[in-house]
């Protein structure tokens, strides 16, 4: 019974799909282009979550309108797509996604689009990844949260950049990024915990050390002896505070930090507070340098 209804489903969401594309009519296989005339509506860029449609903001300017899927309470895994959003994913001159492993189902959403109306951003060839063996996790081999780096964020711009046809520019200046790491520089080998393990790519960016996590990559608990092991750990390497998402419950956060007697501070990277802006990926940038900074200030 369970698999008669799972390919009724995926039968509804296939034949859906199949209507939208023919009842928009693609017109052509080429590459779209950043141009925009007198009286067209601005081209639709749509992102799976938050940080990656500050970046595509950041990177094409006012002249188009960026969407993103992803609320502030759902996980790359929980993503649920809508009947407008399968709407908004076919009109879109231009998709952007994690990747395949991380959304599975936007990937089947993207699926029936020409390839060149989508970017995977971790397939791009130049991001860079942690791929030391202790950095990595069983869930996604390396992890997913990749524009927390800021040489990063430039080349998933270039990458967004390139494929629309518009000028090439950096989001944020090499200059801004030494200036962040030299704030950050007094606090390189300081020692923090994390709601969930999402922070390599930002200390790496920034040459600060690896905190201790809570929860894995995606959010889910640990067991009872990586609890233990984690607050062995973080009694002997000094630990100064917990840092919890706005998102996130905080209770297990709260619990540990009470049993370690450490502050719990306010961080979001995944800047649900951040406005989609020119300066934003920058703004977005320079609030987590002072959100990480609180910890030890």
């Amino acid at each position: 019974m369970g698999v008669s209804v799972k390919k009724i489903h995926y039968n509804i969401f296939s034949f859906l799909m199949l209507f939208l594309i023919l009842n928009n009519a693609w017109s052509s296989n080429e590459s779209p282009k950043y141009t925009q005339s007198v009286g067209a509506t601005y081209p639709l860029v749509v992102t799976t979550n938050k940080p990656l449609a500050i970046i595509a903001r950041a990177a094409l300017g006012d002249n188009v309108r960026v969407e993103f899927l992803q609320s502030a309470s759902q996980s790359a895994h929980d993503l649920t797509l809508s009947i407008s959003s399968l709407g908004e994913i076919q009109k879109a001159q231009l998709v952007i996604l994690l990747g395949n492993d991380v959304e599975p189902r936007m990937a089947k959403a993207v699926s029936v689009l020409p390839k060149n109306r989508i970017i995977r951003v971790l397939d791009l060839p130049s991001l860079r990844f942690n791929l030391e063996p202790h950095l990595l996790n069983h869930a996604h081999q390396r992890d997913p949260h990749v524009w927390l780096d800021p040489q990063n964020g430039n080349l998933i711009a270039h990458a967004i950049q390139d494929r629309l046809g518009a000028k090439r520019q950096n989001i944020i200046a090499e200059t801004e990024i030494l200036r962040l790491r030299s704030i950050l520089s007094p606090y390189a080998k300081s020692r923090y915990l994390t709601h969930h393990d999402a922070f390599s790519h930002f200390s790496r960016g920034f040459g600060l050390s690896s905190g201790l996590s809570i929860r894995d990559a995606s959010g889910g608990q640990k067991g009872a002896r990586s609890q233990y092991l984690l607050r062995k750990n973080a009694l002997q390497s000094g630990v100064q505070c917990v840092f919890v998402e706005p998102q996130y419950g905080h209770k297990d956060a709260q619990g540990i930090a009470q049993s370690l007697n450490l502050p719990i501070i306010n961080i979001d990277p995944r800047g649900m507070s951040q406005s989609l802006i020119d300066k934003g990926y920058e703004q977005f940038m320079q609030r987590l340098v002072a959100q990480f900074r609180a910890c030890f200030g």
